[in-house]
Order: C-alpha cells, then sequence, then structure tokens
C-alpha cells in the first residue's frame, strides 16, 4: 500500500464529514449565503499569502533542482491563480485588494498557518508536505464531488468560477506531484517518522474541517 493511500484511510470519515459540511453543499447547490462565500474569500485570501510561504520553503528544503521549480511552480501559482480568483471575487463584491489584504485572520485560521509554518520551519521537506497537502488534495476532492454531483454547479453565477478553477485538470495535476512526492519520499522510511506524517497529515485535515466550520458561522474573536 502507497503511503498516501494509509493517509486517504486515515482521514477519511473526516474528508467525508467535510464532503457533508453545509458550506460545501452549499456550493454544489447554489443555496449558500453570499455572505458566507464573502467571509470564506476574505479569509482564504489572508491564508494563501502564508501557504504561499509554504512553497517558498518547499523551495529551500528541495533536494534537486526539478523539486525546487516544482515548488516555485506552485508558489507562482498560489500567487497568480488562486489569489488572482480571488482579488476577482473581491472586485464583483465591492472590496478592494487593499481591503482584502488588510483582512485580520480569525483565531482558526491564525492556529491553522502558524501550525504549517512550524512544521515547515522546523521538520523536515516530508513533514512540510504532509502538513500542507491535505489543503490542496481535500480541494480536488471536493471539487470533483461537486462537478460529479451537482455539475451545474461549474456555471453558477457566482460559485461556477471556484468549481472550475480546483475541478481544473492543472490543479489536479499539481496535487498529484505532491502526493507521488510524498510517497516517494515515505518509501522505506521507518514506521516512527511515518507516524510523525500521518500525525501533521491528520491534524491538517481536522483544521480544514474547521476552516469550512468557522467560514460557514462566521467564527471570530470574542472580544
Amino acid at each position: 500500500m502507497k503511503f498516501s493511500q494509509r493517509l486517504f484511510q486515515k482521514v477519511e470519515d473526516v474528508w467525508q464529514q467535510t464532503h457533508e459540511h453545509p458550506f460545501v453543499v452549499g456550493l454544489g447547490t447554489g443555496d449558500l449565503p453570499v455572505e458566507s462565500f464573502i467571509r470564506y474569500m476574505k479569509q482564504d485570501y489572508v491564508f494563501l499569502i502564508d501557504y504561499s510561504k509554504l512553497f517558498a520553503l518547499g523551495a529551500v528544503k528541495a533536494r534537486d533542482l526539478v523539486t525546487m521549480a516544482a515548488f516555485a511552480k506552485l508558489l507562482s501559482e498560489t500567487l497568480h491563480g488562486e489569489m488572482e480568483l480571488h482579488r476577482n471575487y473581491a472586485e464583483r463584491f465591492g472590496i478592494t485588494q487593499g481591503q482584502l489584504e488588510e483582512t485580520k485572520p480569525t483565531p482558526m485560521n491564525l492556529a491553522y498557518t502558524r501550525y504549517m509554518l512550524n512544521v515547515a520551519q522546523n521538520g523536515s521537506l516530508e513533514e512540510l508536505i504532509a502538513a500542507l497537502l491535505p489543503c490542496m488534495w481535500s480541494y480536488r476532492e471536493i471539487s470533483k464531488m461537486l462537478a460529479d454531483v451537482y455539475p451545474s454547479s461549474i456555471d453558477h453565477y457566482l460559485y461556477g468560477d471556484w468549481v472550475k478553477m480546483y475541478s481544473s485538470k492543472e490543479f489536479g495535476e499539481l496535487a498529484t506531484w505532491l502526493i507521488n512526492l510524498l510517497d516517494e519520499y515515505a518509501d522505506e522510511k521507518p514506521e516512527r517518522e511515518l507516524a510523525i506524517l500521518e500525525e501533521h497529515f491528520l491534524t491538517t485535515s481536522r483544521f480544514e474541517y474547521m476552516f469550512w466550520d468557522m467560514v460557514y458561522d462566521g467564527g471570530d474573536w470574542p472580544v
């Protein structure tokens, strides 16, 4: 069994609950409240600023030029692809780029990004990949599910652009490259090291669910 298959089995219940989350389902049916999507778009934008740093650190920790170039591509795609999608949505909602960048992350958002950055700065390249992978991998799975179960979601006047980007072949290929790279690095590693990678993957998969929950319900600082 590949290590990625082991990881998938470990988080299958978490990801199933994520697929059934009302925010995710609302993207598919088109019934998601606009205010929840705006909250998501703003929080995810500042999340992606920190997420981009993980790819930069991946390039630093890369062991060969091919891997370094691949992480540099992921960095560029995030800064100029994913974040451009958010900037386009912000424009549609009358939110300036300056206002978008001034968004204050919620406690959950901070906890999630700081966990990944701590792993990336203090752990191995394998640990970095295990920590950041659930975001990309689960987005690929979510968008594929939406496109299959709710085919009209791709053409939705508001949420369709989101579904199109994350269900695209290009995004899927980037996620698959990371999955394969982790499998390559995990091969023949001792169980004690694999257990650490598995724990990072499970933790950030849980953070992914909590992120959807936060943007749907509007969780923020209590005072």
